[in-house]
């Protein structure tokens, strides 16, 4: 008892020996989902050459944690990080004002609500007061009522039913102004930053970092004063996936001009636990969990099967591991720690390891290697564990199995069946048929086939993974301790981790989805400032140089009507992706469109909405005639006449649309007597059909367009319904 409290002291002291610095946060690149954070800090370089950093969110992923060092003495560089939680202890006056007040509010709320429920049990206690008249004895005679006293007690009931009426009313009115203030204060504290403390036991995160330091100068006797300590300057870097972006713009165009200005807003939100304020952003659109292993093309062998060769990374379990706790088994059992008051503020708690799942067993007992991928086991050669300094140990016995050294069990409980599975009834089966061909080749003199030999032991890529390797302490069983095992990764929890349930802005588009299969990275141009309340906040990028040139577009034949749009196009090496954007005209703000993904070099046409100062008419004749000698064919000569007007002070390019009707009728002709020209690209907005005129009108011009087609049935050819007229 007294080594194991010994042990926790010196614990204890080493924790505080180390020295602890503050960290700033630098720069910050939200990616699609998830960002990834670098925080600075220069201290100075510490004589046993560890130190702690703070100032870390609680749910950064421990597997991204990077950490060097920027600048320092030659030599110096960090050879361990490690992610550690400590306990901290908060008073009163370091939480937020939102708690202190919202608990004041609830509080408030309870007295009012008793207060309501004594008045309103008063009102009941009022409402059931009767006057009892006293019990008649036998020989007693009637004795008339006194009326005075029945109408002094109805008064009275009265009265007070008055008073605690108009008081229960007070009570409800100021209850449902109580619950109104809680409620809002409720909100608002769910909707503010959680970078701040919120509880007054909280677990902060610290990293604990072990350097390298330079060799000391030879310095001469005379010199009794030690040299300050250098400075060096460190960078953490670590990932947090409570981060989304999308992209947002604002167009701004002035009427006569060729160009615009775009400028990228992204829309950002972040729940981490930290507020960034004045960092570095970065906006891209990579995946931070894609993958980056390249797959493998195994070969294609006709023949017997041959075993894998094994992956380099491990060796064979030294001899004699099962004797390293001889000293240990022979003491006894472990004393119990004891636990006589609270845990020491500051010191970190030792979190539960979590116990991996049961490994698959071989038909002879040793667990087979291997993960579960995509929900099916994949199994592998039977692998050993990894021992001291990356030697091999022996491979876990069977649950089943005695461990050396232990007393061999019963017979009645050796002789037990075990209930088997697929395997290792497959493995009974197996060795019964080689029983049975041994038998046959004894009795019919045919030479036996020597046995295969076994398969080399090959560890699995779990085993090769190094930083998520535990050595089994002396309390695992015998056939654990002392040997490398992997350890379930643990990642932290957090509510809306990911803020997949945050609703996006209108018209936003994740970029994900809009960049395609190419990614892209944006700068910010000045830092920024972004709460940890898991809200969008928009946020200044850059401006993206686009050319803009404005047309007008109108379909007479579906309504009169002519609508303003403006063509962007993209010159720069960078993609515009999907999301809303905000048109200004005049330095007049008009519309929210949405903008689609616009390519390098690509264009596109952003509408702007009806423009009153063109004008557009559209009137249509038929003729209808037979041609031949026989009149065999009916000829349907269709003429489109187009008008237009333009009342604007500047001059505007128009793209009328029209149609003309198509058949997959080899017989049927169809003529057109226009200067129209189809599209060059069709789409759904303009299909093959279509037909387009392209006009330039000048301050107060108009222009006249004609246009027809001619459409030739022949006579035993009919329309359904008779022949179609505009």
């Amino acid at each position: 008892m007294d080594d194991q409290h010994r042990a926790d002291d010196e614990q204890q002291s080493d924790r505080t020996a180390v020295p602890a610095h503050p960290s700033e946060l630098d720069s910050v690149v939200v990616h699609a989902v998830g960002a990834v954070c670098r925080r600075r800090a220069r201290v100075a370089l510490p004589p046993g050459g560890r130190l702690r950093l703070t100032g870390l969110p609680q749910v950064l992923d421990g597997r991204s944690l990077r950490a060097r060092v920027l600048s320092g003495p030659p030599g110096t560089a960090v050879t361990e990080a490690r992610l550690e939680p400590v306990a901290e202890l908060r008073s009163l006056d370091e939480l937020p004002e939102l708690h202190s007040r919202l608990k004041a509010a609830r509080e408030h709320e309870s007295a009012v609500r008793e207060r309501q429920r004594l008045v309103l049990d008063t009102i009941a206690e009022t409402t059931a007061l009767r006057a009892v008249p006293p019990a008649r004895r036998r020989d007693e005679p009637l004795r008339r009522t006194p009326a005075d006293a029945w109408l002094e007690l109805a008064e009275f009931v009265d009265e007070r039913l008055t008073r605690l009426h108009l008081r229960a009313d007070e009570l409800a009115e100021e209850l449902e102004r109580a619950e109104h203030a809680t409620e809002t204060l409720a909100d608002r504290l769910a909707r503010s930053s959680t970078a701040g403390p919120a509880r007054p036991v909280e677990t902060s995160a610290t990293v604990l970092l072990t350097l390298t330091a330079p060799a000391p100068a030879n310095s001469r006797p005379e010199d009794t004063a030690p040299a300050p300590a250098p400075e060096i300057d460190i960078e953490l870097e670590y990932g947090v996936p409570a981060a989304r972006w999308v992209p947002a713009y604002r167009l701004s165009y002035q009427q006569g001009s060729d160009t615009g200005r775009l400028v990228l807003r992204a829309s950002v939100a972040q729940r981490t636990g930290e507020d960034w304020t004045g960092v570095r952003l970065a906006l891209s659109t990579a995946d931070l969990e894609r993958r980056t292993d390249l797959p493998k093309l195994r070969s294609l062998r006709i023949g017997r099967s041959q075993p894998a060769p094994p992956p380099s990374g491990w060796r064979e379990p030294p001899a004699g591991l099962s004797d390293l706790f001889t000293g240990y088994d022979a003491v006894g059992p472990r004393p119990e720690p004891r636990r006589s008051g609270p845990a020491l503020v500051g010191a970190a708690a030792p979190l539960p390891r979590p116990v991996p799942p049961p490994a698959p067993m071989a038909p002879g007992g040793a667990p087979l290697a291997g993960g579960t991928r995509g929900g099916v086991q994949a199994f592998e050669a039977p692998a050993p564990s990894l021992g001291f300094a990356g030697y091999g140990g022996p491979p876990p016995a069977h649950p089943g199995a005695p461990q050396p050294g232990a007393p061999l069990p019963p017979p009645a409980a050796a002789a037990a069946p075990a209930p088997l599975g697929r395997r290792d009834r497959s493995a009974r089966r197996s060795a019964a048929g080689g029983a049975a061909e041994a038998a046959f080749a004894d009795e019919f003199g045919a030479a036996a086939a020597p046995p295969a030999p076994p398969a080399p032991p090959a560890p699995g890529a779990t085993l090769l993974d190094y930083p998520t390797l535990v050595l089994a302490g002396p309390d695992e069983p015998a056939a654990r301790r002392g040997t490398l095992h992997p350890t379930a990764p643990t990642r932290p929890t957090f509510t809306g981790s990911t803020l997949s349930g945050l609703p996006l802005p209108r018209h936003a588009v994740p970029p994900r989805a809009s960049a395609g299969s190419f990614d892209h990275r944006f700068d910010a141009a000045a830092p920024a400032d972004i709460p940890s309340d898991g809200t969008w906040h928009t946020v200044t990028i850059g401006e993206i140089p686009v050319t803009v040139r404005p047309e007008y577009v109108t379909v007479p034949s579906v309504e009169e009507k002519v609508y303003g749009t403006l063509v962007l196009a993209n010159g720069t090496a960078h993609a515009v992706l999907a999301g809303p954007v905000e048109v200004t005209v005049d330095d007049e703000f008009l519309l929210t469109a949405a903008l689609p993904t616009l390519a390098p070099g690509g264009t596109c046409r952003l509408g702007t909405g009806v423009t009153e100062s063109v004008e557009v008419a559209r009137r249509t004749e038929l003729h209808e005639s037979t041609t031949g000698m026989l009149n065999t064919s009916t000829v349907l000569d269709h003429r489109v006449h187009v008008g237009l007007a333009n009342r604007l002070g500047h001059a505007v390019t128009v793209e009328v649309r029209e149609r003309v009707p198509v058949t997959p009728d080899s017989e049927i002709r169809i003529e057109e007597r226009a200067d129209w020209h189809a599209p060059a690209v069709p789409s759904p907005e303009c299909p093959p059909s279509s037909r387009l005129w392209r006009v330039e009108l000048p301050p107060g011009g108009r222009a006249e367009l004609d246009g027809g087609y001619q459409i030739r049935i022949p006579a035993g050819k009919a329309i359904v319904g008779g022949n179609r007229r505009n």
